[in-house]
């Protein structure tokens, strides 16, 4: 999702105000991987759940079966409060369980063989956290439509699944597959993620019977409930035909129907520079929510107003960001970063918002133009704070700065120029997504992968970027035929060579942090940096 406006005021926040970020037990129970969730691998959910609207209430089960990686006999489960667990079985036996704030520990009867493959059920209930403000704040959006029906979405990235559903809420183990059955009031329907198996009508309420057939990381399973409409279309991509399926209020269905061929044009431009859209078992859906968006695998959620922008906002200031449904791209653009390649760690929340970020400037390369892509992505540095560094603290699940999107965007498009050669460039990071393919990943992974295909040592070059808030200064004199340069505000042995052009020919200097000089055949008149490197740069 585009959360950088509230992680930039965050982060600004703590700057200003020499404010650190202080960790508890339960930030670490949170966010590592402890010994009670080490020893066991999660393969299959089967989350059953019944909303009631008018009490903001939810109660239901989730099966888990998990393979026993070593012998143990405590589990750890996490449910966020106010909901509680009001039991836990296994092979139909109560489990006791003990309980340390959002973090529950079964204490199971059976033996746990090694390689055993095994089944619990949590069963619970309660109010769940209601965001205030989705879906940056997470938790269930209980909203009402224009006609007073209700419209209800539910969205969790950072603070965890787990403040609506009792899971293994950690990102290092993603699930193989998974089953969601909705119960909602009749005149309800309730869209999740995958497909649509079955439905059953009961006396006053409606079940939904989805099943995802791919590996789903947490945050991305989601509940969407309101008066819908449907309406969809084939795609015919790399992988063979994809079925898009699209969810919106009545009221909305020809704003929708005039904004949706975005969708096509979106995945036809992501086949092109990341490879086969990564779930086609599961489908592309397009589900309207009553919050602005997110990146809920195979079941997008989209509130932007069907409007071009972000509602209606270029945040390039270039004029290319009002040629694209922000929210519609973006969100899709994460079915490759965030869905199909997902950090283990949120730390590492860089690769899913760098890389779908700068997705949005390579759908305009695709539609409208390489300059168009390029321009774009140069205009949102003014979104850039350089206030923290992009990498946050590891094991308290804890993101970096907000310029995970912007300034991740713009050294992923310096990388790209440092290559010069576009379809080497598309080539890698159609592999990144072959070769990563439903993994879970760390940033050491992803930088040794472009390293190694770029034939670049990128080492200095992520430290750079990702690890301070420093932005390379390109300092320049000229004198005659002569333009003598170095960089400052850098990191140690930091090198990258840059384009720049001298009296209208293009050519590259190799700076460091000392002095270097080039000499040309006649007096230097004019000197102009590429501005598709993300530097900055001073006339002595």
């Amino acid at each position: 999702m585009h959360k950088l406006f509230t992680l930039l005021l965050l982060s600004v926040f703590l700057n200003v105000f020499g404010q650190d970020p202080v960790f508890t037990e339960q930030d670490t129970l949170r966010g590592s991987i402890t010994p009670q969730r080490a020893w066991w691998d999660v393969d299959f959910y089967h989350l059953k759940l019944e909303v009631k609207p008018d009490e903001k209430f939810i109660s239901g089960s989730n099966l888990v079966r998990y393979t026993v990686l070593n012998e143990s006999q405590e589990l750890q489960i996490d449910l966020q409060a106010p909901l509680k667990i009001e039991k836990v079985e296994q092979d139909g036996k109560r489990l006791h369980v003990r309980s340390n704030g959002n973090a529950h520990f079964i204490q199971l009867k059976k033996r746990q063989h090694k390689g055993a493959v095994n089944e619990l059920t949590v069963y619970y209930s309660g109010h769940p956290k209601e965001a205030e403000n989705a879906p940056w704040d997470g938790g269930f959006s209980w909203k009402k439509d224009a006609n007073g029906k209700h419209f209800i979405g539910s969205s969790c990235q950072g603070l965890g699944a787990s403040v609506w559903w009792p899971n293994k809420d950690h990102m290092y183990d993603e699930v193989d597959s998974m089953a969601i059955s909705v119960t909602v009031p009749k005149g309800l329907m309730n869209i999740s993620n995958g497909q649509l198996k079955q439905v059953e009508e009961h006396e006053k309420t409606t079940t939904y019977h989805w099943y995802v057939k791919n590996p789903i990381n947490n945050y991305g399973v989601n509940v969407n409930i309101g008066d819908y409409v449907h309406f969809g279309e084939t795609y015919e991509g790399e992988n063979g035909t994809l079925n898009l399926d699209y969810y919106v209020l009545a009221g909305n269905l020809e704003k929708a129907k005039k904004q949706f061929i975005q969708a096509p044009m979106t995945l036809r431009a992501f086949e092109h520079w990341f490879g086969p859209y990564p779930f086609y078992e599961d489908g592309y859906k397009l589900v309207q929510a009553p919050y602005l968006g997110m990146e809920h695998q195979s079941s997008v959620t989209y509130g932007n107003e069907f409007k071009n922008g972000y509602l209606g906002r270029d945040l390039s200031g270039t004029g290319w960001g009002l040629k694209f449904d922000f929210i519609l791209v973006h969100e899709s653009g994460h079915e490759w970063f965030a869905n199909n390649i997902t950090y283990k760690d949120i730390a590492d929340m860089w690769i899913h918002e760098s890389f779908t970020a700068y997705s949005e400037s390579l759908y305009l390369d695709y539609h409208f133009g390489k300059k168009a892509g390029a321009e774009y992505v140069v205009g949102t540095r003014s979104g850039i704070a350089n206030d923290i560094p992009i990498i946050g603290p590891y094991n308290v699940n804890k993101s970096g700065s907000g310029d995970m999107y912007y300034k991740g965007a713009n050294m992923l498009h310096t990388l790209r120029q440092l290559l010069e050669d576009d379809e080497k460039w598309r080539t890698i990071l159609r592999g990144l997504n072959r070769d990563f393919y439903h993994q879970t990943v760390t940033t050491a992974q992803i930088e040794n992968y472009l390293s190694t295909h770029t034939g670049i040592d990128l080492g200095k070059f992520f430290d750079q970027y990702l690890r301070t808030t420093k932005i390379p200064q390109l300092q320049y004199k000229v004198t005659a035929k002569d333009i003598q340069f170095r960089y400052t505000d850098i990191v140690d042995g930091f090198d990258m060579p840059i384009k720049i052009t001298v009296d209208a020919q293009e050519t590259w200097i190799f700076p460091t942090a000392e002095w270097k000089t080039k000499s040309f055949d006649k007096e230097v008149m004019t000197v102009a940096v590429d501005p598709n490197f993300f530097v900055k740069s001073t006339k002595m």
